[in-house]
């Protein structure tokens, strides 16, 4: 228990005070299953089951007696909150029931329907019973079976027939009111509810940012240190705790206090400890970090990735934000860093991204990439977060979702983002603004601990009034140019054809634009990939293969003549002028390992190329 100067009942709570008098049934969906706050006088509020709650509150309201049903148990009286024990079954059996020694009366669906409408009409002082788990009374509610049936219909036709009746001094009203819980409003038959204006339907929430901080404020209590710790200390711990359970139901904060005191959490880092319940392990990649290797991050990223310096440049800022934590938001749910690479094709978006996971990470494993081209349908979105109730694949769960449960800790490249269709778009919004996805399955998946990244090639091409589609910006334009008309391109497309501008706005200013390939970079390009040939030809086949300069010459005449693809383009080049023609001559030479040879010419058959090799004497060696 805790001390609270100004406790505010739920506002579920104050709905069902207000309609006592005006329903004789009422429906609670929702939060259902999560604990809730129950003040128990001078100050004292404690975290209790709904039915304990709504109990206390229908006590309090002048109900005389509260019974709790349930479809396994039966039928119970509930006692009066820190109050005497009541006495056990009498009440029961002047219901027509039989119960045990511990006073539960065991009951099916019909005697419950039978004696709930014996509720209904008793006269004397008013009685609530409360039905926990109703969703579980019907195996379809669109498709009843007869007793199902006969049971709701006794339901509906109690709850059109019932009255109040005076009761207390001065006489207020009262029905015998029943309450239905269930998760969903939808689990009981609709022509019970829809439309029936003697039942009200009363949903609850997840608990709000008062509600957890009167819980949390507990349960800080039995942390470790906290009994020595400072005001503000705890102050501070306190906002951590409320903050990083945005979202999250009173049994998650109750669980992540727990897991503090198992492992021994201080007080200072119960951040740490509602991190480790969301993403379920314990160790913190991002924690363990090499400081010093992102430090020399520009260097390591431009052996991969080469020409894009602006673009390495505002991502390593990305990462040593997320590393550091400067700027990051008090609710601590959002992703670690998102960034959104525009450019030409072939410039090395995509590379970045995984030079990126190696920087982070040490290698690759925590790379994932979504082709957003496989998700231009309406419904795709169901292949990322897993189909709903009722269709097919809803026990398998969604792609995105799975991939981020198994590995929280990762890079998640969303490429050509701008082919999804902008339903899917849509669910962008939940991650970057509360880095929480809820599968259809109905679990949250949090993305606190990822990288986000989108890549596009919008801005490259622009779309003229008449349908057309032309250049917007070319090789010959300076980066500047480049950037300013990529990013306005990029703008335009959300805000006018998308009409989601909210999207571009959690992503801010991380739009990085990337360059052309140009001639100069280009050649460093070339000689990286001839290199990685011959160094793949020599570790494979134990073969050396020696190029001399007028072949080389010939490869750059060949491989760069035409720079609109980038580097990828220039990849497929040296694959048509070096690759297949070096593969097609060591085939013909029958060359075996240990040989050393030189390619000393290059020439174009027929629109084909051909290498000419031969084996190195001592003379060309040397």
């Amino acid at each position: 228990m805790f001390d609270v100067t100004a406790f505010e009942r739920p506002r579920w709570l104050r709905d069902v005070r207000r309609f006592l008098p005006l329903k004789p049934q009422f429906v609670l969906s929702g939060n259902v299953r999560d604990l809730q706050p129950l003040d128990v006088g001078t100050g004292q509020v404690t975290s209790q089951p709904l039915s304990v709650v709504l109990a206390a509150e229908l006590r309090d309201a002048g109900y005389a007696h509260v019974l709790l049903y349930d479809p396994v148990a039966g039928f119970r009286e509930l006692p009066p909150t820190g109050g005497a024990a009541i006495s056990r079954g009498e009440l029961l059996v002047q219901l027509g029931l039989q119960p045990d020694q511990g006073g539960v009366a065991p009951a099916g669906l019909d005697l419950m329907s039978e004696t709930l409408a014996r509720l209904a009409a008793r006269p004397g002082e008013p009685i609530a019973t409360i039905v926990d788990f109703a969703s579980r009374l019907v195996v379809r509610h669109d498709a009843l079976a007869p007793p199902e049936h006969q049971a709701f219909t006794r339901a509906l036709v109690s709850s059109h027939t019932s009255r109040p009746k005076p009761c207390g001094s001065p006489p207020k009203p009262f029905f015998n009111s029943v309450f239905w819980v269930a998760e969903k409003e939808g689990d009981l038959p609709d022509w019970l509810l829809v439309g029936n204006p003697r039942i009200r339907h009363v949903p609850i929430a997840r608990p709000e940012h008062r509600t957890r901080r009167v819980v949390a404020r507990s349960l800080i209590k039995g942390m470790p240190e906290a009994a020595k710790a400072a005001p503000h200390a705890i102050e501070q711990a306190l906002d951590a705790f409320v903050e990083g359970t945005e979202g999250m139901l009173v049994l998650d904060m109750v669980a992540v206090a727990q897991l503090a005191r198992s492992e021994g959490i201080a007080l200072s880092d119960v951040g740490d400890a509602v991190r480790r319940y969301k993403v379920g392990v314990s160790d913190d990649p991002w924690a363990a970090i090499d400081r010093g290797k992102v430090r020399r991050g520009a260097d390591i990223i431009r052996g991969r990735v080469k020409g894009q310096d602006q673009a390495i440049t505002h991502v390593l800022d990305i990462v040593k934000r997320a590393v550091t934590g400067v700027g990051a938001p008090r609710r601590g749910s959002r992703p670690r860093g998102v960034a959104f690479f525009a450019g030409p094709t072939g410039v090395g978006k995509t590379e970045l991204a995984k030079a990126l996971t190696s920087l982070l990470f040490g290698n690759e494993d925590a790379y994932i990439r979504f082709d957003m081209s496989e998700f231009s349908s309406e419904h795709s979105d169901q292949r990322l977060i897993g189909a709903p109730p009722g269709y097919v694949g809803y026990d398998v769960g969604g792609e995105l979702t799975n991939a981020i449960r198994e590995k929280p800790f990762s890079v998640v490249l969303f490429d050509e983002i701008e082919k999804a269709h902008p339903r899917i778009l849509d669910k962008f919004l939940q991650i970057l603004d509360d880095g929480v996805l809820t599968s259809g399955r109905g679990d949250r998946t949090y993305f606190s601990e990822a990288f986000i990244v989108f890549t596009s090639n919008l801005g490259i091409y622009r779309s003229e009034p008449n349908g057309g589609r032309v250049a917007n910006v070319t090789p010959d334009d300076a980066f500047e140019v480049v950037q300013e008309r990529v990013r306005s391109e990029i703008g335009r497309h959300f805000k006018e054809v998308l009409n989601r501008p909210e999207i571009l706005n959690r992503i801010g200013d991380n739009v990085l634009v990337f360059d052309f390939i140009r001639p100069a970079i280009a050649a460093a390009v070339l000689e990286s990939q001839v290199a990685g040939v011959l160094a793949d030809v020599a570790a494979g086949q134990g073969i050396e293969v020696v190029l001399d300069a007028p072949v080389r010459e010939r490869l750059r005449e060949l491989c760069l003549a035409d720079l609109s693809n980038g580097g990828r383009g220039i990849r497929n080049k040296v694959e048509a002028h070096l690759l297949n023609p070096l593969a097609r001559a060591l085939f013909d030479a029958d060359a075996g390992t240990g040989q050393r040879l030189l390619a000393d010419g290059l020439d174009e058959v027929g629109g084909v190329s051909v290498l000419s090799i031969r084996a190195m004497t001592a003379a060309a060696a040397a």
